[in-house]
């Protein structure tokens, strides 16, 4: 068991949105040195990359060089991982275990993802190989297709009303709102819900993230090597985790149970000996509203086929309250692919350091952050702590 304190030194990000005129490197660089500057300057000697398809979308691979050399860093070890929609939370791992490694005094990890550089078909074919091109992509399945199987199979078989879907984007909506960086910062009412133009039945068009460019990045250190008058409450990094399952969902028994984001959760649980009700917010992928309804009763936060009765006025309402998309998750603060788990991570840290403004969780000790790649074939997880 590792244990040695893991610190998040400094956080930086980009707002989401569609930055038609900002290249890649150019987003990353703007995260890269916020963080840089909120750590009070530590330099970073290794850089993970979290992207997903800027091979297909930005024709430019090789990221962690590009961005080392853009970000004047060049000499330190540098990679790019790659995960699906979860890359941004595979690279923090990285970067967590190169520190608590004790090989790596600091650690640089950057999301950035740039969608807008393609559009129309060529998008939706980039998005395609998330899928298994043998047997799913070569027959038109998309990820959106899927999630809507997943969705009219949980409708079923719960006996789910009409909408009873609604709260997790109406959350996500309300959330947003005080959030700078997000792109929609509207709240949303069930009757606008109810009217949204059905996209891929039964989901409609707030059941769906919308894709957008962006940048986040982290500095990550052991606590003594913090620099001296650090001014910010300090928050670690107590756990991290991957599972994954099968890729195709063909091959899963159980369609309805997010098997790789049980396993990183209860993993994450066991090495930090932190329980369910010791969570105070929890930023969980809605990518599409049921992988949000699946990842809360995969989570253990509720009974299989009831989360999205748990759903209530921007908490989670369970034994008591627990805060999700506290600062509008996907749905509202946009998705920026393979970036959205470092997104979720400078949020946790803004939370727990008590700096998330208008949506500040009153007292915020621990906060859990999971991001998924496909319909969770891969599961990233992370335990968050604000040192009293």
């Amino acid at each position: 068991m590792i244990m040695t304190d893991i610190i998040v030194a400094g956080i930086g990000q980009t707002s989401v949105g569609e930055h038609w005129d900002t290249s890649l490197r150019s987003l990353a660089l703007h995260a890269i040195q916020a963080a840089i500057q909120d750590s009070g300057g530590l330099k970073p000697q290794v850089l993970y990359v979290g992207n997903m398809l800027a091979g297909s979308l930005s024709r430019q691979a090789h990221l962690g060089t590009l961005l080392a050399d853009y970000a004047g860093l060049i000499g330190i070890e540098a990679a790019t991982v790659e995960a699906g929609g979860a890359s941004g939370g595979a690279a923090l791992r990285q970067g967590y275990l190169a520190v608590s490694s004790g090989l790596v005094d600091v650690a640089l990890v950057v999301g950035v993802e740039k969608f807008t550089d393609v559009i129309g078909s060529d998008l939706e074919s980039a998005l395609a190989t998330q899928t298994d091109a043998d047997f799913e992509a070569i027959h038109g399945l998309t990820l959106t297709s899927q999630a809507a199987l997943l969705a009219r199979r949980y409708i079923s078989e719960n006996q789910i009303p009409v909408n009873g879907l609604a709260l997790f984007p109406l959350t996500a909506h309300k959330n947003g709102v005080g959030n700078e960086y997000a792109m929609y910062r509207k709240a949303v009412e069930l009757d606008i819900y109810a009217k949204a133009e059905p996209v891929c039945e039964p989901l409609n068009l707030y059941d769906i993230a919308p894709n957008l460019d962006g940048a986040a990045a982290l500095i990550l250190t052991r606590r003594e090597l913090l620099p001296n008058g650090f001014p910010h409450p300090v928050v670690r990094l107590i756990a991290s985790t991957i599972a994954t399952d099968t890729f195709t969902l063909a091959e899963r028994s159980d369609l309805l149970w997010f098997r790789a984001a049980n396993t990183s959760i209860e993993q994450a649980f066991h090495k930090t000996g932190i329980s369910l009700e010791q969570v105070d917010l929890f930023e969980y992928f809605d990518l599409f509203s049921i992988f949000a309804a699946l990842s809360l009763e995969a989570a253990g936060f509720a009974k299989r086929g009831k989360s999205w009765d748990h759903a209530r006025d921007g908490s989670i309402a369970l034994t008591g309250q627990l805060p999700c998309a506290t600062m509008g998750g996907l749905k509202a603060r946009g998705n920026p692919g393979g970036a959205t788990g470092v997104y979720q991570a400078v949020e946790a840290t803004m939370q727990l350091r008590g700096q998330a403004g208008n949506n500040q969780i009153p007292g915020a000790r621990i906060a859990l952050i999971q991001c998924l790649g496909g319909p969770a074939s891969i599961a990233v997880t992370h335990i968050m702590e604000n040192m009293l």
